[in-house]
């Protein structure tokens, strides 16, 4: 799917499906979300469940050639999504077939480091992970890759350190972040590609990162300004389009639900009723709309 603001193109790559998202955002329980008249079945299916996909934005501007958030990647280790692990997803057929080279990328923005946002940073030659984008510059907000970088220096959690329910699931999501920043970003660090940045850092005149953390502590989305046309690129500060209406149901991932919720509410406050474009990381086809005042909350009016 092609999105245009201004003279700027954003194209979506998918990748796969989001697995088991409803059990993510637990507060969007289905007669929950049949209280939202404009949410349909693009994104909730028959059952209530949430649908989403996972997907790489390919931004075309100023000359540029710019890659926000890479998808989970193929052949990598998921303890805590099987379902994602050692896949072979098709993506790269996919970015080719659309159009675009991975040797004439600029540049890699990655909106925080989670396992389905840095995958495709990296590809396995033989036995080695090497830059799927190799003339590139990978950009990582240095809060966002300092957090990363030491956790995946410590041994992974321990579930007598938790207790209760949690024990297995802070397990499996330690030992996958870790096995993250070793397949998908020490290998970017080794090849001399990393780019440390500020959260509020600008790639070039009309894109720029905007902090939104919460989700994760260093997390930002991208804002694109053409042509006087401007778009909202919102990583995992959303995941599903019922947090427009609910931004305080968070998602179980989110590291600081409080935050994440004040980050939420910051965005659609600044949005409302303004024609800038929302595209949502995770949002399925049509994944851009425009954020709208509902009565005491908001909703999403999709552009298709």
């Amino acid at each position: 799917m092609k999105i245009q603001i201004g003279s700027t193109t954003v194209t979506s790559v998918y990748e796969q499906d989001v697995i088991g998202l409803s059990n993510t955002i637990p507060s969007a329980a289905p007669d929950a979300l049949a209280e939202l008249a404009w949410l349909d079945d693009r994104f909730v299916d028959a059952t209530g469940e949430l649908l989403g996909v996972v997907q790489a934005f390919v931004v075309e501007h100023g000359g540029k050639l710019v890659v926000v958030d890479t998808c989970v990647g193929d052949n990598k280790e998921n303890v805590v999504v099987p379902e994602w692990a050692h896949r072979r997803t098709g993506f790269l057929e996919r970015f080719l077939k659309a159009g675009f080279n991975p040797a004439d990328v600029d540049a890699v923005v990655c909106t925080h480091l989670h396992m389905d946002h840095v995958g495709w940073n990296t590809f396995l030659d033989g036995d080695r992970w090497k830059p799927t984008f190799p003339n590139s510059r990978y950009l990582f907000a240095r809060r966002e890759h300092d957090h990363w970088r030491a956790q995946s220096q410590s041994s992974p959690t321990d579930p007598s350190d938790v207790g209760g329910d949690l024990e297995p699931w802070a397990q499996r999501v330690s030992k996958t972040q870790v096995a993250v920043y070793q397949e998908s970003v020490q290998p970017i660090v080794d090849a001399g590609l990393a780019l440390l940045v500020d959260m509020d850092h600008v790639l070039v005149p009309g894109l720029r990162l905007v902090p939104t953390p919460g989700h994760t502590p260093g997390h930002v989305a991208v804002e694109i300004t053409s042509g006087g046309e401007k778009a909202f690129l919102s990583g995992d500060s959303f995941h599903h389009p019922c947090q427009i209406a609910h931004p305080e149901w968070a998602n179980a991932a989110d590291e600081n639900p409080a935050a994440s919720t004040g980050t939420r509410r910051m965005v659609l406050h600044e949005l409302a009723d303004s024609e800038t474009l929302f595209i949502g990381s995770h949002f399925p086809e049509p994944v851009a709309g425009t954020i709208a005042r509902d009565a005491d909350s908001y909703r999403f009016d999709t552009r298709a």
